[in-house]
């Protein structure tokens, strides 16, 4: 197998609130090739108890269906696996426990993701599998748990949301019993209505030019519509409402006979039936097509962009500094001091991880946005808005980890701040914050500085400073402010020299 930029065997896995889906490819000149698809219905969101606990039969089926996943990938580097949970492991009140039995399942770091991102990579997905449409997109995607709905051009979205219902919740709501009366269906329909409202006037005023359905559940519907003959091509509103009348007939779930609806999909086909016909009933589509590329899709395009050096997550930090005003003077020089602490220390203290440097990166960006709440206490305002803002590309653990950097870059230095981080992000999280620091300290004066012949040696949490002779006299500003800092450090078990 071979690992070079232009010729990479990658793997997306999509820990999705009904079944985990596994997509394994050839990327050769940007161009994906699939070598291998997995889906196991593992019904995660079925298997949350009411304590919103994954229960250990559900966590049990989970990690088996991982476990084949992991032997699959065995020996793919860890940058070549993306895997990301959705709704379910948003929801859960256990999803940290479990997601570390779900690592050592899979053998690669996994990662839960916002309802927005997921929104995005699934737009991406849907976007190069259907490269050919032209003008604004609408498209659909409905989960176990939520449904993302986008409106994008190209490859990039315009407007995304992710709302608080799926083909899971929704049959678990509203048809437990498998009962497909019409007042459940009724019921059901106004439900994910009501869910629809917040955005309905916003995207039929903005219009769309196609609408296109990606997912299980709209697939299965988009299968029976064609198979019945009740459409010829996608999903229309009379093909839904044949298979709601079908529906009807058939009074119970078990007794549904509908050409192209496997038995795996018909547990939470009714649900899945009634949000799409509220989509279709809030944003009049008079017709939707549907995509075989969705999120695990995007996570393998998200992985190419990377490689060649498109990252989005770039974009949303520069998005990010610009709205709230950041120096760009002043980042760019506490990023060049930063990447030269890195340098000196990252084998030493095992950092050395482009994902590492990247965060680094990050940091310099957006480290002073809180500046535009207020001055004091400016790094917890910083830290705040990193964590719960919109950061395209970025997973919660990896946003948490960033939010992490701003809130220690001064004052004091809490290992509490590391609690509760988890993944690749946590690793050697705590010597990042200590370079940083250290950057930022060496540039209060806001001038450019080179900070030639400074040598830097780390030994096991010891950080070392050897300034030019007299340096240190004629920067008092800096010998005092490393001499607080020495303090501080010493408080983490971190020991800090200088001279």
């Amino acid at each position: 197998m071979t690992t070079t930029v232009n010729n990479k065997t990658l793997a997306a896995i999509d820990l999705g609130s009904n079944s985990f889906h596994m997509i394994v490819a050839n990327v050769v000149d940007g161009n994906i090739s699939v070598l291998d698809r997995i889906k196991e219905s593992v019904r995660m969101a079925a298997g949350l108890d009411k304590n919103r606990n994954i229960t250990p039969e559900a966590s049990e089926r989970a990690l088996e269906c991982l476990r084949q996943f992991g032997q699959r990938i065995n020996g793919l580097p860890e940058d070549a696996v993306s895997a990301v949970g959705t709704n379910t492991l948003r929801r859960a009140k256990n999803s940290a426990a479990f997601l570390v039995e779900a690592r050592k399942a899979l053998g690669y770091d996994i990662e839960t993701i916002t309802g927005l991102e997921e929104a995005r990579l699934v737009y991406l997905g849907v976007a190069h599998s259907m490269a050919g449409a032209d003008g604004t997109r609408l498209v659909v995607d409905i989960g176990g748990g939520s449904t993302e709905v986008i409106l994008g051009e190209q490859f990039d979205t315009l407007y995304r949301e992710s709302l608080h219902m799926g083909c899971v919740s929704m049959s678990q709501a509203f048809f437990s019993d498998g009962k497909l009366s019409k007042s459940a269906m009724r019921r059901a329909r106004y439900e994910a209505r009501q869910e629809l409202r917040s955005i309905r006037g916003f995207y039929k005023s903005h219009g769309w030019n196609t609408a296109i359905g990606a997912s299980g559940t709209i697939k299965a519907i988009g299968k029976v519509s064609e198979a019945m003959g009740w459409s010829d091509s996608g999903i229309t509103p009379k093909s839904l409402k044949k298979i709601r009348r079908a529906m009807l007939d058939a009074g119970h779930i078990d007794k549904l006979q509908l050409k192209g609806l496997s038995d795996r999909r018909r547990p939470v086909f009714s649900g899945g039936v009634m949000v799409l016909s509220a989509v279709f009933d809030a944003l009049d589509v008079e017709q939707m097509l549907v995509s075989d590329g969705a999120l695990r899709e995007g996570l393998l395009y998200d992985q190419v962009g990377r490689i060649h050096h498109a990252d989005v997550r770039d974009n949303s930090i520069n998005a990010f500094s610009e709205r709230f005003s950041v120096d760009r003077a002043h980042v760019e020089r506490v990023r060049k001091t930063a990447y030269k602490l890195y340098d000196f220390c990252a084998d030493e203290w095992g950092i050395r991880d482009e994902e590492k440097r990247h965060l680094l990166s990050w940091a310099a960006e957006v480290h002073e946005a809180g500046l535009a709440i207020s001055h004091n206490q400016y790094h917890k305002h910083g830290a705040y808005l990193v964590e719960y803002s919109d950061l395209a590309g970025f997973t919660r653990e990896q946003q948490k980890a960033l939010a992490v950097l701003v809130r220690l870059h001064r004052r004091k230095f809490s290992d509490k701040m590391f609690d509760g981080l988890t993944g690749d992000c946590s690793d050697g999280l705590k010597y990042l914050a200590v370079l940083f620091r250290v950057a930022v300290l060496l540039h209060r004066s806001r001038i450019d500085r080179e900070f030639r012949g400074l040598r830097v040696t780390a030994g096991p949490d010891k950080l070392t400073l050897e300034f030019p002779d007299g340096w240190l006299d004629k920067h008092p500003l800096n010998k005092a402010g490393l001499k607080e800092e020495k303090q501080y450090l010493a408080g983490a078990d971190i020991k800090l020299e200088f001279s």
